[in-house]
């Protein structure tokens, strides 16, 4: 077996040492008869690939295995064998669990150049290797590997393992949003045809919106389509950011884990996630990011809804819209089956079972009763049966005299400018729940093309109806409709209940049987039930009237609220449908990353008591780590940035039973719409009997996300001193005060002993509080604020995440440093070894070797391995443009000073 090792020689040392390292992947077991040749090369230039052969040794397995101290030193031996021109130390390394004896048998008198020490390098990991097991195989795949050898301040060693591995969910989870985003979309256009007649100036609008969401779905099937034919690696490289089929997909979405192994400690281990900023690469950032472009067209929306002729709902609104939709299509089926079980109790004569269906079909009755109690409902249906066509409204109290009817406006429809538009009861651009200043109680019969008319006043004082010939009038309508219905509902389960009660009361006093529920008030009297039948026959005229008060119910709220959407849609065309694409390509990259962080959080604490009593009664803080600059388009991506981590809110988590233990039946999957979404991760039968019980039970598991950013590039340094950091500084001051609410809801609920433990001793108060002043405090580049919020997210038991750009060479400097740092506090790394363990980390970074490999940019590349930025030449040359731009602005200043003096 050939190992060829091309190293890096320090500029001017005449004597460098070559710390490398190499293991035997299981396609090529080793043997004690297996001959090992090494040969070595003196890179001078390693982007141009410029080498000279050095020299060559070779040794056997056996050789090292019956060396002393696992050691061999072997000279190196020029192309014919003769001329000795360097030395080689093999070591012997356990790639196990290592024993105190193993760490003190090396040597002390080793050069102290070779204090840290690259020991081993795979691309595949190690047989016995506890990171790798069948559970994580499922979802991380195409491991590569670092082992270090650091030496601590009492002199003895530690062995450091980075892993880095590619995880199967940057596919997968964006797959399944725009399964999910198609399915949504298609019930919306359903709904919108169910809406039924509509004027023609509605229904124009209905057309041009379904049209839309049409061109949306086409989009999201032609890019489904595309990612189902990929295979290959499990990321996307940074050089792929601008691919349309590829825009749902996170940038180079990696996880890297550090294993610490020290003598007489446990292992420890430190985890982070490393991926892009969430941002619609390729759609650009020209006009700005998601947080600037909403802002702006939610102020324009106001206007557009004055000229078309809809009533203005806030965001507020129409997120409470989608809510009802989903709470009734999610309720109604539940009270059905319910029902149904209550006459199946009643048929077998079982009373327990009886109560029991009652108790949870009344629970659910109630909520279902609870959701639709709100104004909203009750003004969309007036605005929807207002567009109907020669709908006439009804007044209780008549016009008195000198009172005028509306006079509205005729405006086109956006796509059919010779239609003419009608009016709603409110006032366009009104939004739902205000008293209108200009509402009239005069009859009209809105809706007909030629326009309204206000109807003319008689003798008498009251107005007349009045609708055209060619447009029959619908009936009146009652405002008051809409309560009777609702209310019926409530009043068809006082029903149930109190017959329940009856034939409770039939039946002979058992000690054994449960206490009876206190009898309801009842809205209607119940009378002609036979005491002596059936409790079946008595109990179902009262369940079939429960159920259709329920769809009367559905059907109105669900058309209703429909309207509500379609309104907010037409004042949206085209901008609104375009912010929602874009909300989704960042949405999709924003919770694949999460779930991948969820997904090994999870793993790595399943034997942890404490974490899982954490995360089922509080949940899961996430920090998100930025380095973007406030500058040019990275200003775009994290306003883009912004928005897609605060949507994880809407997200949670369950954790489900697996149906086998293949790694296809493991993948978590999502489920909901695109207000609220649950992953579901399946875990195998042992590991999920192990859980505890609320979790077993599919209680919904919480995850906080929060974000903050601090720019440590050139183009910071730019923007600090030309420019506007006010982005970054709302985004830290908001994103603290989601992180100290966490901690107080953490210590109310959770006790500190569920917490990890730390060598540093400094308290989360105090952190959290140095961490509120430093957002607060105006500083350029203030750094302190990214290392005090990792810290405390550790603390935490939090996931970790880190990302810039590209997820390339500032997160690649800002994961080295926050690992060697780790060693220094937490596992006594000698300190005046910190900067050398640092360098040999980032000699031989595992993100470096993505860029390497897979990535087609060669000075970012390049830029890793040798520990500089890429856009190291951006600061001077920007400087250079800034003086030039003064001089020609001094120069065109001076020359009309000039021509105005002479004139």
């Amino acid at each position: 077996m050939d190992c060829c090792f091309r190293l890096l020689k320090r500029r001017g040392s005449r004597d460098p040492l070559f710390l490398t390292g190499v293991t035997f992947p299981p396609e090529y077991p080793a043997s004690p008869e297996t001959l090992v040749k090494l040969t070595v090369y003196d890179v001078r230039d390693k982007a141009r690939d410029n080498s000279s052969f050095l020299g060559s040794a070779t040794f056997s397995v056996s050789d090292l295995l019956r060396s002393k101290d696992d050691q061999l030193t072997l000279n190196l031996r020029s192309s014919d064998g003769v001329l000795a021109v360097g030395t080689v130390l093999v070591s012997r390394v356990n790639m196990g669990e290592m024993e105190e004896g193993d760490m003190d048998h090396i040597t002390a008198d080793v050069q102290q150049a070779q204090k840290c020490t690259l020991v081993c390098e795979s691309s595949q990991g190690t047989p016995n290797d506890k990171d790798n097991s069948p559970l994580t195989g499922a979802v991380f795949k195409n491991p590569v590997c670092k082992v270090y050898k650091f030496q601590t301040v009492d002199s003895k060693w530690m062995l450091v393992r980075e892993q880095m591995e590619e995880c199967t969910l940057s596919f997968s989870i964006p797959r399944q949003l725009l399964h999910l985003y198609i399915q949504e979309d298609m019930r919306r256009i359903q709904e919108l045809r169910d809406l039924g007649e509509l004027s023609p100036h509605w229904d124009n609008l209905r057309k041009e919106v379904i049209g839309r969401y049409g061109q949306v779905i086409a989009a999201y099937q032609e890019t489904l389509a595309e990612l189902n034919k990929i295979t290959g690696p499990s990321f996307k490289p940074s050089c792929s950011k601008a691919q349309r089929y590829l825009e749902f997909i996170p940038i180079n979405l990696h996880t890297q884990r550090m294993r610490v192994t020290c003598p007489r400690q446990t292992d420890a281990f430190y985890d982070v996630i490393t991926v892009g900023a969430p941002a619609a690469h390729f759609q650009g950032f020209k006009g700005g990011g998601l947080q600037r472009l909403l802002s702006r067209h939610e102020a324009e929306k106001k206007s557009f809804s004055t000229a078309y002729q809809c009533i203005y709902y806030s965001p507020e609104h129409t997120a409470k819209a989608q809510e009802v939709l989903h709470s009734v299509g999610h309720l109604q089926p539940l009270i059905s089956g319910l029902a149904d079980q209550l006459l199946q109790a009643a048929q077998q004569h079982s009373m327990a079972g009886l109560r029991e269906a009652l108790k949870t079909l009344a629970g659910k009755t109630e909520q279902f009763v609870h959701a639709l109690k709100d104004e909203l409902v009750k003004s969309a249906l007036l605005a929807l049966h207002a567009a109907q066509p020669g709908y006439v409204t009804k007044n209780q109290n008549q016009t008195l005299p000198g009172h005028q009817g509306h006079s509205h406006q005729d405006h086109p429809s956006p796509s059919q400018r010779g239609q003419q538009g009608q009016i709603p009861p409110q006032n366009p651009g009104h939004s739902p729940g205000q008293p209108s200043a200009t509402d009239s109680p005069v009859v009209v019969c809105n809706n007909v093309d030629g326009g309204s008319q206000t109807a003319p006043i008689r003798e008498d004082g009251h107005a007349p109806l009045k609708c055209q010939d060619s447009i029959p009038c619908h009936k009146e309508y009652d405002e008051e409709e809409w309560d009777r219905v609702w209310a019926d509902v409530a009043k068809s389960l006082n029903c149930v209940i109190a017959m329940v009660d009856k034939l409770q009361e039939q039946e002979p006093i058992n000690n054994n049987q449960e206490q009876p529920i206190p009898k309801q008030v009842l809205a209607d009297v119940i009378t002609s039930h036979n005491p002596e039948g059936d409790w079946r026959e008595q109990l179902c005229p009262l369940v079939v009237r429960l159920k259709e008060c329920v769809v009367e119910v559905v059907v109105r709220a669900r058309r209703a609220m429909t309207f509500v959407l379609l309104q907010e849609a037409a004042c949206s065309i085209p901008q609104g449908l375009f912010l929602k694409q874009r909300r989704d390509v960042v949405f999709s990259q924003a919770l694949a990353a999460l779930a991948c962080g969820f997904v090994m959080r999870l793993y790595a604490g399943m034997e942890d008591k404490g974490f899982l009593r954490q995360l089922h009664l509080v949940g899961l803080v996430a920090q998100f780590e930025s380095l973007l600059s406030t500058y040019s388009e990275e200003i775009g991506m994290l306003e883009d940035m912004e928005v897609g981590i605060s949507d994880l809110h809407r997200v949670a988590f369950k954790i489900t039973q697996a149906k086998t233990d293949d790694p296809c039946d493991l993948q978590p999957v999502v489920i909901g719409r695109r207000d609220h979404y649950t992953v579901e991760v399946p875990l195998p039968r042992l590991a999920f009997q192990t859980l505890p019980h609320e979790i077993k039970e599919g209680k919904a598991l919480q995850v906080y996300p929060v974000l903050f950013n601090v720019g440590i590039n050139e183009q910071q340094t730019i923007a600090d001193r030309f420019g506007d950091i006010s982005l970054q500084e709302r985004i830290n001051q908001r994103n603290f005060e989601i992180l100290d609410s966490y901690y107080k809801s953490l210590s109310d609920k959770v006790p500190s002993e569920c917490l990890p433990c730390f060598q540093t001793q400094t308290d989360l108060k105090d952190l959290l509080g140095t961490l509120g002043q430093n957002v607060v405090t105006k500083k350029r580049k203030n750094v302190e604020i990214l290392w005090l919020a990792g810290t405390i997210c550790r603390r935490l038991n939090g996931i970790r995440f880190t990302s810039c750009k590209s997820a390339k060479d500032r997160t690649s400097m800002s994961v080295t440093l926050e690992q060697c740092a780790l060693l220094r506090d937490e596992h006594q790394l000698n300190k005046d070894y910190f900067i050398r363990a640092l360098d040999c980390m980032r000699s031989r970074l595992t993100q470096g070797e993505v860029v390497c490999q897979w990535d087609s940019d060669p000075e970012a590349a390049c830029s890793v391995a040798e520990n500089k930025p890429a856009s190291r030449h951006f600061y001077p040359i920007a400087l250079l443009l800034v003086s030039s731009h003064l001089l020609v602005v001094w120069l065109i200043l001076s020359l009309v000073f000039l021509l105005a003096k002479y004139q």
